[in-house]
């Protein structure tokens, strides 16, 4: 499978090269229009050199690389050699990388040549920028000599640049040039991370302006300039394979509506509120930055997660959990977590029992600030909830309106945090779910607990049926223990290869990097 991805890439990277000798009719030759700017219209070979004189008489630092540069052309008709379609190629930025560790390289034009790299906007023509880019080709080329003291022509050694090689080279030398990370969903986030500089190199992200003031919620059928707008987007996104740029709210926009907020925890219906399209709204800078400060955290817990052939992982910006065995995900469940006030903890622990029809005996902060007084006005109100005083604490029976459900697993903590069951079903239907005091409420905890006792033979469903019946608690220890981690990702990349991005509930990106905090109030 991996000699036939090379040969393919081969393949298309042949193609590519051979395509230099194409003309493209819409940077060959030019005009000068009367603002002074160079507008490229047919071709025409007579018009090289004007266009090279052009060009280097505005880029005047560059003329003692002219004749070195026009080389690079001689057999391409000035087709480009560091663009695909619209886009700075893989060589190009490969030459960039190469340029800037390079010692004591001077390089002319150095913001102009950086803007085309970053995110920033230019308005340098593709035949002005790829001629600049080979400019800094022919300097890094001149360096590469001096320190080697070859003698090989300009073109000889782009030849030899322009190969699949040369970025299997330089992905190997950055992948030494860092501590390996472990934790694969630092690359899945770091693919997408490239993914969204080359769309930012388009400047095809434009802010979604609604059509009509105040925003109306947007529903299948509905008609709206907002609605040609959003297509575009999820078709930047990938969410659409095809952007038909109709204005309808049709069946297939509807799909690629779903799928979007599926993979960001929204809600999943076909309803475009006004908080969905802020949430496109947001600048490729901003989610570029999130991304990398979750590759951050992937480092963090990299270690761990690699040593573990099994462990629970609960995201709280997701509200999901997984459980994951003989490196696959077993599970997956929406969860609830604490409130801004009650805020989850974020660590690592290790689940050593499970604990079925439980006891809930009540933290005394809870009593103090919210029983006395109900108990106070209502004599029978212990009763009503199932509730008894032991030893001075308030605890309530087991059973299927305790407030941990019918199961709960426990793991060592000085914050008394656990996973466990909930009557309070209905709560996962809400797309923000921080209604906890710290625990972590489970939608799909009976399932957990037979997913994690499939290796305990004497837990066989009949036995955990009766276990969870809510009459007695029954305490299991387990004989191996499993990681859980307890992480906080506001972008993860999911099974399916697609991104997702989650509020900061806690606004701990924002602590991490207070100048790109997203907001999406």
């Amino acid at each position: 499978m991996k000699t036939l991805f090379q040969f393919t890439v081969i393949l298309s990277l042949t193609f590519f090269v051979s395509s230099f000798n194409t003309v493209e009719n819409d940077i060959l030759s030019y005009k000068k229009t009367a603002s002074g700017t160079t507008v490229y219209t047919n071709s025409d070979a007579d018009n090289v050199e004007e266009l090279s004189n052009d060009f280097f008489k505005r880029y005047s630092d560059l003329k003692k690389y002219k004749s070195d540069v026009m080389s690079l052309y001689k057999n391409r008709t000035l087709g480009t050699i560091w663009f695909d379609e619209d886009n700075i190629n893989e060589f190009g930025s490969v030459l960039y990388e190469k340029a800037k560790k390079t010692n004591d390289l001077i390089i002319p034009y150095q913001k102009e040549i950086d803007d085309l790299f970053s995110s920033s906007e230019t308005k340098i023509s593709k035949t002005d920028a790829d001629m600049l880019i080979s400019s800094l080709y022919i300097a890094y080329a001149k360096k590469s000599i001096i320190d080697s003291k070859k003698k090989v022509s300009y073109d000889a050694m782009l030849k030899d640049f322009l190969n699949y090689s040369t970025i299997e080279e330089a992905n190997a030398s950055t992948a030494t040039a860092d501590v390996k990370v472990e934790y694969d969903q630092y690359y899945k986030l770091q693919d997408v991370l490239k993914k969204y500089k080359k769309l930012d190199r388009t400047n095809k992200w434009k802010p979604i302006v609604p059509a009509e003031t105040p925003y109306k919620d947007l529903r299948p059928d509905a008609v709206s300039n907002t609605i040609t707008q959003v297509r575009n987007r999820l078709y930047l996104l990938g969410d659409l394979k095809t952007d038909s740029k109709s204005d309808v709210y049709d069946r297939e926009l509807m799909d690629a509506v779903m799928k979007y907020k599926v993979r960001n925890g929204f809600k999943p219906n076909y309803i475009l509120a006004e908080e969905h399209i802020k949430e496109m709204n947001i600048p490729l800078s901003d989610k570029m930055e999130t991304l990398k400060l979750n590759m951050e955290r992937c480092r963090a817990i990299s270690a761990q997660i690699a040593a573990s052939d099994e462990y629970v992982l609960v995201n709280v910006p997701s509200y999901e959990l997984i459980y994951v065995k003989n490196g696959k995900v077993q599970l997956t469940s929406s969860v609830f977590v604490g409130a801004p006030l009650t805020k989850t903890t974020i660590f690592n622990s290790e689940i050593d029992r499970i604990v079925f029809s439980p006891y809930w005996t009540v933290p005394q902060s809870i009593v103090n600030n919210e029983l006395k007084g109900k108990i106070a006005s209502n004599k029978n109100y212990l009763a009503e909830k199932n509730m008894e005083i032991v030893n001075g604490q308030v605890r309530q029976k087991p059973g299927p309106d305790n407030s941990l459900g019918l199961v709960k697993f426990m793991f060592p903590n000085p914050d008394d945090i656990y996973l466990h069951d909930t009557p309070s079903k209905t709560l996962f239907d809400f797309e923000k779910r921080t209604f906890s005091h710290g625990c972590i409420n489970v939608k799909m905890a009976k399932e957990l607990a037979v997913a994690m006792l499939q290796d305990y033979p004497e837990w066989n469903q009949a036995k955990i049926d009766k276990a969870m019946e809510g009459k007695t608690e029954n305490s299991f220890k387990l004989s191996k223990k499993i990681p859980i981690y307890i992480t906080y990702f506001t972008s993860l990349v999911n099974e399916n290869g697609e991104i997702g991005f989650y509020q900061d509930v806690y606004e701990k990106d924002a602590e991490l990097s207070p100048e790109k905090a997203i907001s999406l109030n």
